[in-house]
């Protein structure tokens, strides 16, 4: 699998992120965000209204479009929305409409799991969202089942298509065989075929 990853690094085998319950604005909700109004393909202006009244967000008030919490050492969770395709190239300045948007959870103290990541997107984006990615359909998977235990693997991670929108979820793996970090994008599916060509397998 190539070595483009959301933004990550080629880091050791071993992470996780946090759930979106550390304490935060995030868990005070119980679980309940508003609507989905900024999602991938409206303007920046509606983008940063939304985020700046997502109560599971809770941006401080310097914070725009981009969001960075520490809530205690080793954890850290982060959010961006982004005019920029999901697997890079330029922005569309014609139309100046929000391509990707991504949040991304550190956790050395507890793993990082798929669970924690749609659990994530859940208290972000609400139910609508929610449901598109889990029925959604999964375009392809990293590495392949079929692909032999690799003791250097630092990356898992899987694309797929909604109904609305497409989604990436990657999981980074330390030395320990652990998770310490995930990130999730939620993007336009016009953008799917130029992520699928940088995520093509190496033999």
């Amino acid at each position: 699998m190539a070595a483009l990853s959301l933004g990550l690094r080629a880091i050791p085998k071993r992470g996780a992120q946090a759930a979106l319950g550390w304490g935060m604005a995030l868990a005070a909700v119980g679980g309940v965000a508003l609507p989905s109004l900024a999602i991938p393909g409206q303007s920046v202006r509606v983008a940063e209204s939304w985020i700046r009244n997502n109560p599971t967000l809770s941006p401080a008030p310097n914070e725009r479009l981009s969001i960075n919490r520490t809530p205690s050492p080793g954890q850290r969770f982060s959010f961006q929305s982004s005019l920029f395709p999901v697997a890079g190239g330029m922005p569309d300045n014609a139309r100046r409409i929000i391509r990707t948007e991504r949040f991304t959870l550190v956790d050395h103290a507890n793993d990082i799991t798929v669970d924690r990541l749609e659990e994530s997107l859940r208290l972000i984006y609400g139910p609508q969202i929610f449901n598109d990615y889990r029925q959604g359909q999964i375009l392809f998977e990293y590495p392949t089942s079929q692909a032999p235990e690799n003791p250097n693997l630092v990356l898992v991670g899987a694309v797929r298509s909604g109904e609305r929108f497409a989604y990436w979820y990657e999981l980074a793996y330390g030395e320990s065989g652990t998770p310490y970090l995930g990130r999730m994008a939620v993007f336009l599916k016009e953008d799917l075929p130029m992520l699928r060509e940088r995520l093509v397998p190496t033999r």
